[in-house]
């Protein structure tokens, strides 16, 4: 029962977070990266879309110093997208989740957060302008800004998500019951058991 258990669990893992992180980092090919923040100040960027193109992934990597990662209260950044004077993507971006945290390279102590700001579905052919902005929370000191994008991109299940977390506690819950019935179900050592009592002053039963 504990290896049923333990493989729920881990099928719960995987639903609930590899699944959609995978999703939304690798399915597709990547069309480009584009860097929006230059000299202290961030700066919008027109990308040219088709509609073989969708759905495209829109992805932002934050790159601050290793110490200076934290999970703050508010949006660390905001991202729009529009095509033709209209409004395709508006986010907030709030870099959330050890799975998202990469060192930069050996040499440079850095970390690259990234967050996945959503999907453009319909896709049409033309120029996308892309804003990236700072948030309301304060923090952290911002030393680089990419957005990525990823054409046909897959689709995460919503349904996925909430299922893989029913499964993992599931697992869990069943894995320590296993392990408490093997517990309880070991004899005890007889010699860990104290000395039955010794009645009389000889030591015998009726004192003899």
């Amino acid at each position: 029962m504990r290896l049923f258990f333990l493989l729920v669990l881990l099928a719960g893992l995987g639903m609930g977070f590899i699944y959609p992180w995978s999703i939304s980092n690798f399915s597709g090919r990547e069309i480009g990266t584009w860097p929006v923040y230059r000299q202290g100040r961030f700066e919008p960027v027109d990308v040219r879309l088709a509609p073989t193109d969708a759905p495209v992934r829109v992805l932002v990597d934050l790159t601050t110093d290793a110490n200076d990662l934290f999970a703050p209260v508010g949006a660390v950044l905001t991202i729009t997208a529009s095509e033709g004077g209209k409004t395709v993507l508006a986010e907030t971006l709030r870099f959330a989740g050890e799975s998202q945290i990469r060192d930069k390279s050996p040499q440079v102590a850095q970390k690259v957060a990234r967050d996945d700001a959503g999907v453009i579905a319909e896709v049409h052919d033309g120029t996308y302008r892309f804003n990236v902005g700072r948030g309301d929370a304060e923090g952290p000191q911002i030393k680089a800004v990419d957005l990525v994008l990823r054409a046909g991109s897959g689709e995460v299940d919503a349904r996925f998500q909430p299922i893989g977390i029913s499964l993992m506690a599931v697992g869990f819950i069943g894995f320590v019951l296993a392990l408490r019935r093997k517990r309880s179900a070991n004899p005890q050592n007889p010699n860990s058991q104290p000395p039955p009592p010794r009645w009389g002053r000889g030591g015998g039963i009726d004192g003899k």
